[in-house]
């Protein structure tokens, strides 16, 4: 669900919730159980790396490996720093400086992106694991108990007929 009130609608379903239900094809009534985790989380949105001129350090120095003449008496090669992350890139794989230089910049972009993600993935995994928990019965937020009728939420102790439940209204 989407919206802006769709937080606000999900925000006491994090946890486990169980099902619990006679199916139609059981023969000797046993109770089956069924468990979902639910976890809510804001939906992530793509970010466009802002990278700063001043943020930048630059130098330019000489390639290494085979070249001969040019590669040895040229700096055509570049180091560019993020200072801020910490972040360097070294880029020597074109004759030209102005070329290493783009290629840098556009390798640090790349760089700099995958380490926001990584940042962002492990804060949604640990908002995840602080939802859903171990997903063990003693993390059950809600049980459904068809057969009884009656839905529990047991952190409020609060109980609802399964038909009203079934309708949304709860």
């Amino acid at each position: 669900m989407h919206g802006g009130n769709a937080r606000a609608v999900f925000a006491d379903e994090a946890g486990g919730h169980r099902w619990q239900r006679v199916p139609p094809n059981e023969k000797h009534g046993r109770v089956h159980t069924s468990t979902v985790t639910v976890a809510v989380l804001q939906e992530r949105s793509a970010a466009e790396i802002d990278v700063r001129e001043r943020d930048l350090e630059w130098q330019m120095c000489r390639g290494s490996g085979p070249g001969g003449q040019h590669r040895n008496k040229t700096e055509s090669a570049v180091q560019l720093t993020h200072r801020p992350s910490g972040l360097r890139v070294r880029v020597e794989s074109e004759r030209s400086q102005h070329r290493n230089r783009e290629l840098a910049l556009t390798v640090l972009r790349a760089r700099l992106s995958e380490h926001v993600s990584r940042l962002v993935e492990g804060a949604e995994a640990a908002a995840r694991r602080a939802q859903v928990g171990t997903g063990m019965r003693g993390d059950k937020r809600r049980t459904i108990r068809t057969q009884d009728g009656v839905v529990v939420d047991h952190p409020t102790g609060r109980r609802w007929r399964f038909r009203d439940y079934e309708r949304g209204d709860w």
